[in-house]
């Protein structure tokens, strides 16, 4: 548009951004967290280059983890819509201002696009990009690092892209009703088909076009993504109206049961928001799928087959994060001081809820790992025992960093760090055995055991230690 209508919105738009991650997340410790991805990075991809694995085997997996990243971040803009109304109070995102702003829908949406390609490449793809090449290929070679960093960028944003894309492009698809659901089967089964059938689809997507660029892959790249933009741009409406919804009154037949009523909020929180009890299996489900990989990887690396009890266990237990950050993301601690509790009294809610949610559900998809994979049944009970005891020690952990505000120190490279290395210490030795070390003897396996009910022991510990921590802290604030 020649009046610059579009240019002024797309620069609010980034704006709006950093305004978002500075509130939630504060602006100063955001600001340093892509020189720490860039460390973390890098430093995972050299401890995987000096244990041997091929740097094409790197990139491959960094390819697949942005293309998830990309994903999650289509969602968050639409689907989340509700808990950030609840974080931030009653806001609207320019993305979702077509009614009352002189911008068409389509337009906005584009847009969108656009701001979180390019926020997202600069503060995060790029310090990715280098930290990886840096690690795997050293500084050997100046311009070839340039070349390689520039071309792993661009790939790498391109897979953001289609994730976002696949993410928006679903979402618009899933409220159009049955004929809707067919079409997003559609293209699944024609992928699932074309794997089976031994086509290498891997070569149509940007991490294909990373491998080679060829005009073929170019153009196959450029009409997968162009193709799942121009659906979304079809199908989805940022501004529709949510369909009016009658629940009934099921609070107190909910606390009757469960006797707590911080618990009891907690869990209608999850059940009538977006997506549901959905979320948390979603998250343990990506977690199952990961594992899965890491598994075959691992076994192709080591020449060992890995312990499946012990790595789906500990891996799972990692769901104790995302458990808890369902619990809280509706929450604001202030809206707890107009009723006659304690903070003491919300955390505990909080822990008899995620008691409740987060080892059920990783303990669901172990049964399923354990009935698809098989092992021995004492390794299968000392994997129980890891996942109980892991997904403990993240929730005390996450509770004494953050209380109840876990989303706060992913972007605060302070607390993220510190969080990185409380989860290391414990976690890698056991993974380490759990991948490299077969069969295992009744001594480790006991050991192993223990190993689990020390973590969930300091879990609890922690999470103990917390409450005066955090009941102090509420009542300055």
């Amino acid at each position: 548009m020649s009046d610059g209508r579009v240019r002024r919105v797309f620069v609010e738009m980034l704006r709006e951004e950093w305004r978002l991650h500075s509130r939630l997340f504060g602006g100063s410790h955001f600001s340093l967290f892509p020189v720490f991805i860039c460390l973390l990075v890098g430093g995972a991809a050299k401890l995987l280059s000096v244990t041997g694995t091929d740097p094409q085997t790197v990139f491959a997996g960094l390819h697949a983890l942005v293309f998830v990243f990309g994903l999650h971040t289509g969602s968050i803009g639409f689907v989340g819509r509700d808990a950030l109304q609840n974080l931030l109070g009653d806001v609207t995102l320019l993305v979702f201002s077509a009614r009352t702003l002189p911008l068409s829908q389509s337009t906005l949406l584009g847009l969108f696009v656009v701001k979180d390609s390019v926020y997202y490449a600069v503060l995060f793809l790029l310090p990715i990009s280098l930290g990886t090449v840096l690690a795997v290929q050293g500084t050997v070679g100046p311009l070839l690092v340039i070349e390689t960093v520039s071309i792993l960028w661009t790939t790498l944003v391109l897979m953001f892209v289609l994730g976002m894309g696949a993410t928006i492009a679903a979402l618009g698809l899933a409220v159009r009703g049955v004929p809707g659901l067919a079409l997003l089967a559609a293209p699944l089964a024609a992928v699932g088909a074309a794997v089976v059938s031994g086509v290498d689809v891997v070569s149509y997507t940007p991490y294909g076009l990373f491998l080679a660029q060829t005009p073929m892959r170019v153009g196959t790249t450029a009409i997968g993504i162009v193709g799942v933009f121009l659906l979304g741009a079809v199908t989805f409406d940022a501004t529709a109206p949510r369909p009016a919804q009658t629940v009934e009154p099921a609070f107190r037949a909910w606390w009757r049961r469960l006797g707590d009523p911080v618990a009891t909020k907690s869990l209608l929180d999850i059940h009538r928001s977006a997506g549901g009890f959905g979320k948390v299996l979603f998250s343990a489900a990506v977690l199952f799928g990961v594992t899965a990989a890491l598994v075959d990887f691992a076994g192709q690396i080591t020449g060992v087959p890995p312990s499946p009890g012990i790595s789906f266990g500990a891996i799972l237990g990692l769901s104790g994060f995302t458990t808890y950050n369902w619990l809280t993301q509706s929450d604001d601690v202030t809206l707890y001081f107009a009723h006659p509790l304690s903070v003491r009294a919300v955390l505990r809610g909080k822990f008899r809820a995620f008691l409740l949610l987060g080892p059920l559900v990783g303990l669901a998809f172990y049964g399923l790992a354990l009935g698809w994979r098989g092992g021995p049944v004492a390794e299968a009970a000392v994997g129980a025992i890891l996942l109980v005891g892991v997904a403990c020690y993240i929730f005390g952990t996450t509770v004494y960093l953050t209380g109840l505000s876990p989303n706060e120190f992913l972007f605060d490279t302070a607390l993220f760090a510190v969080f990185g290395v409380a989860m290391v210490l414990p976690l890698v030795p056991v993974l380490i055995v759990g991948f490299a070390i077969s069969p295992l003897s009744g001594t480790l396996l006991a050991a192993l055991g223990g190993s689990g009910g020390v973590l969930g022991a300091v879990g609890v510990g922690l999470y103990r230690r917390s409450v005066p921590k955090w009941a102090t802290r509420y009542q300055q604030a």
